[in-house]
């Protein structure tokens, strides 16, 4: 191992900051986007049954129509 302790590779030779600050960051970037992907498909789903509900609605009307 390169480090002789973990405060050493915490401190990644005076870089430290940098270096966690960016793993951070793109960790929340990266969390952030996949919540929003599930919140989006969940939305998509729930519009995509309310449209199949309102066209299954829309044909029993008109078959009522006819009778």
């Amino acid at each position: 191992m390169q480090f002789e302790s973990l405060s050493e590779f915490l401190a990644m030779g005076g870089y430290g900051f940098y270096v966690w600050l960016s793993f951070g960051s793109c960790s929340v970037i990266l969390l952030a986007i996949f919540l929003s992907s599930l919140r989006d498909s969940k939305k998509l789903r729930n519009e995509v049954r309310a449209q199949m509900r309102r066209e299954e609605r829309i044909k029993k009307a008109k078959q009522q129509e006819q009778v």
